[in-house]
């Protein structure tokens, strides 16, 4: 009866209702999460907080891993409630469901606009199948631009929610110090914006909403700075790039290109990156144009984009996941301008024609469309591509460990960064050659060395010799085993090969004594 019910509202759905982006999003978001095979960056954070022993041997683990704690402390939540990584997909899965829904409710786009956007490489992609902080980016900053209004009587709620933003990765936290010094901004220049506050808020609520917003910052620095002992210093392990570049200058402006077209220019190709950075200049320069009647989004957008732009050129050129906040930088932009009546102030300043911006908003609508379908083209495509094939091997590699009964053999798996995977499907820990004990995540620091083959061999030998109750190892390698020992026999048990990642195709092998 209930499922009669839920059909015949299905039925009579409107398609020009968001509600029915928000229902077909939701469902081929659920096919495609339950499908996906996590990998190591997905699971690491599961086992960190799975197999940490204390509250504050979680903080110390979590510090070298260059996140804020909010993901960590959500995932520790989670928990509580089941002990497998599906709940951390779910989870995710909500977050993403949630952020498109605000989205296609209350952003002031129109219909087209909202449905290519919810299907983007990012939203359908990027923020939805790869279970990882990221996804919080999204969801904070669509809350605050539907709680933007709300400042005109207390800022405690937008507090919150920078707080929040902040404690979701090193390029939220970028966003958060760029929407904080957008509020600070307008609270200092809009004389009615502070008039009408002060006549309509609370006694303490300017103070409290500073002090959550510094402690915020605070706190995500703290995390995020690396103890003195990382070596990979939260994977920024390049170091800082204090020179002028031009080649990598140009790279950099790649990474704002790749946020719009979702095309990474070649870095040894001239032409490629001079072209792509000169389109992405022309996108920048006509969304400033078109909010330079809206003076604080202008301001907001034009910070945000410095920030992020320098410390992708200065420290981490990035991946998608990084990248993409130049995309959410400029959604937000254009979704807070609604909130703005036209300002003639910049225009008199800059001496800009009414022609030039009638121009200029002309060939925005045309670039910001473009980029639409492009990242609607991407996200269709990127999603179905995780459909036919696996992310990683670690679910199938997994799944055939434990139909073989293997799970409880003694397992030696190496490389330790790429076994996260399985270590999370499998609930299990590994004997890590690197470490040289059972471990499950990977934290790089003092203490850990990369190993060859050679000297997983050698330490197999060791572990079969002084310890007389194995007589054999199940040995998990990430890459082909190309040697062999005089004193040890094996035998290849089976090889899992189809992976989107090349680092984590997984190939099993029986070790006995020789």
């Amino acid at each position: 009866m209930l499922v009669k019910k839920v059909i015949n509202h299905i039925s009579i759905l409107s398609f020009r209702s968001p509600w029915f982006i928000i229902i077909i999003f939701s469902a081929l978001g659920l096919i495609g999460i339950l499908n996906h095979s996590m990998w190591r960056d997905e699971l690491n954070p599961w086992l960190i907080v799975r197999d940490s022993e204390s509250f504050g041997n979680l903080i110390a683990n979590i510090n070298y891993e260059g996140h804020p704690v909010l993901w960590y402390f959500s995932l520790a939540f989670l928990r509580k409630f089941a002990d497998t990584p599906v709940v951390m997909q779910i989870f995710h899965w909500a977050i993403t469901i949630v952020s498109v829904a605000i989205f296609c409710l209350y952003s002031p786009f129109n219909y087209k606009q909202k449905l290519l956007f919810s299907f983007g490489f990012f939203p359908f992609y990027e923020y939805l199948l790869i279970s990882r902080n990221y996804a919080f980016s999204m969801l904070f900053i669509f809350i605050f631009c539907i709680g933007f209004p709300s400042r005109k009587k207390t800022y405690f709620y937008l507090a919150i929610l920078l707080g929040l933003l902040a404690n979701s990765s090193v390029h939220a936290l970028f966003i958060s110090f760029s929407l904080s010094l957008t509020l600070l901004v307008e609270f200092c220049l809009d004389s009615e914006h502070r008039k009408q506050y002060f006549s309509q808020s609370q006694k303490y609520d300017l103070f409290l909403s500073i002090a959550i917003i510094i402690f915020s910052f605070l706190l995500a620095i703290y995390i995020i700075t690396p103890p003195a002992d990382s070596y990979l210093h939260g994977g920024l392990n390049n170091g800082w790039l204090i020179q002028l570049d031009i080649r990598h200058w140009l790279r950099s402006i790649g990474r704002l290109f790749g946020s719009f077209l979702l095309i990474i220019p070649s870095h040894k190709r001239w032409l490629d990156l001079v072209i792509c950075a000169l389109i992405a200049l022309v996108i920048v320069a006509l969304t400033l144009i078109k909010l330079c009647v809206k003076p604080f989004p202008l301001f907001f957008y034009s910070i945000g984009n410095c920030i992020i732009f320098a410390f992708t050129y200065l420290r981490f050129l990035g991946a998608p996941r990084h990248f993409g906040h130049f995309y959410l930088i400029f959604i937000a932009a254009l979704w807070l301008e609604s909130y703005y009546q036209e300002s003639t102030f910049l225009i008199n300043k800059l001496s800009i024609r009414q022609n030039s911006l009638k121009l200029a908003h002309k060939w925005h609508h045309i670039a910001f469309m473009l980029i639409l379908y492009i990242q609607f083209i991407g996200g269709v495509c990127s999603f179905s591509r995780d459909l036919i094939m696996p992310f990683s091997a670690s679910h199938e590699t997994a799944h055939y460990i434990q139909k073989s009964q293997l799970e409880n053999e003694f397992m030696v798996a190496s490389r330790d960064a790429n076994m996260a995977a399985l270590s999370g499907y499998l609930n299990r820990k590994f004997y890590y050659p690197e470490v040289q004990r059972m471990g499950s995540f990977t934290i790089f620091k003092k203490g850990r060395q990369n190993v060859e083959q050679t000297e997983i061999l050698r330490q197999i030998t060791s572990l079969l010799k002084t310890q007389e109750s194995k007589n054999k190892i199940l040995l998990i390698l990430n890459k082909k085993l190309n040697l062999n020992s005089n004193n040890l026999k094996i035998i290849p048990i089976k090889n899992f090969e189809r992976a989107w990642v090349d680092s984590e195709r997984y190939y099993l092998y029986w070790v006995y004594k020789a």
